[in-house]
């Protein structure tokens, strides 16, 4: 190989240093100091103590994903038919819709969830609409309702986007030949449209449930503190006052791995039924 050959083969790798840097500086090392404190004492000494004290946090990981679950599956029901609805609407419309749909997320997440706490606390927007009816109030506010309710409205657009973008690229021709074969629309949607954009809703589930399970901020918010989740554990144990890292970083270090084989079961899922569809 010539000097000038080998010198164009090198320029690409260069432009990778900068992403190498990043990953190593913002992912590498912050998973290295969790491992490093999960699996040590304020001593430095190892030990496994840190995950057997975890516990008595059981309950609050079987919340944290069974709230994420939920929001998931709610985020899946409506967001379903709004893409399926909206894949089959003009290019204008698409494009109003999707800006609409879009729209919030361009509003900080911290205001958005300060909104639904006006709307649902007890004399919020929500109880007086109700009153004005002559209907009872509801008393939603720091319940895990208000939880998921605050985790659905939040996450929704990314359940949404996804399967919009598999669905409308469907080629239409196959909707006319299933069509031209004797097929209903509800068979054209069981047997055509549910398989071929199931690759999208897996990229919803993941993009919702994923920052559902390891939210804070809502549930301290909508929560007031009542409906503790893991990511309101994990803080506590950094900033709060009962201050054990080792133990944050050890719960840190247990969710993650249960995230990480989820997304692997996800994709696993994924790609049998992408095989199924193709057969």
């Amino acid at each position: 190989m010539s000097r000038k050959k080998k010198r164009e083969t090198m320029k690409p790798k260069y432009f990778s240093i900068p992403y190498i840097v990043w990953m190593s500086v913002f992912v590498v090392a912050p998973i290295v100091l969790v491992l490093y404190y999960a699996f040590t004492t304020s001593g430095g000494d190892l030990t496994l103590a840190n995950f057997g004290a975890m516990g008595r946090f059981l309950s609050v990981f079987v919340r944290s994903f069974w709230l994420a679950i939920i929001s998931t599956l709610v985020c899946i029901l409506i967001g379903y038919p709004v893409a399926y609805i909206l894949s089959k609407e003009g290019q204008r419309v698409q494009r109003i819709m999707i800006m609409l749909i879009m729209l919030p997320m361009w509003m900080n997440f911290l205001l958005r969830t300060y909104a639904w706490m006006s709307i649902l606390e007890n004399t919020g927007l929500l109880n007086r609409l109700l009153s004005a009816v002559g209907l009872p109030g509801l008393n939603i506010i720091n319940t895990p309702s208000a939880v998921v309710i605050g985790m659905v409205y939040n996450f929704l657009p990314f359940m949404i986007l996804p399967i919009y973008s598999v669905i409308v690229k469907i080629d239409r021709s196959l909707y006319e030949a299933a069509h031209d074969l004797g097929a209903s629309a509800l068979a054209v949607f069981r047997r055509l449209v549910i398989p071929m954009s199931l690759p999208g809703v897996l990229s919803g589930v993941m993009m919702v449930f994923v920052p559902a399970v390891s939210t804070f901020v809502i549930s301290q918010l909508l929560g007031g503190g009542k409906v503790m989740l893991l990511g309101d554990l994990i803080e506590m144990q950094f900033l709060g006052a009962a201050y054990n890292p080792h133990l944050g970083s050890a719960i840190a270090l247990v969710m993650m791995i249960i995230v990480i084989l989820f997304m692997y079961v996800m994709n696993r899922f994924g790609e049998g039924g992408e095989k199924a569809v193709g057969m």
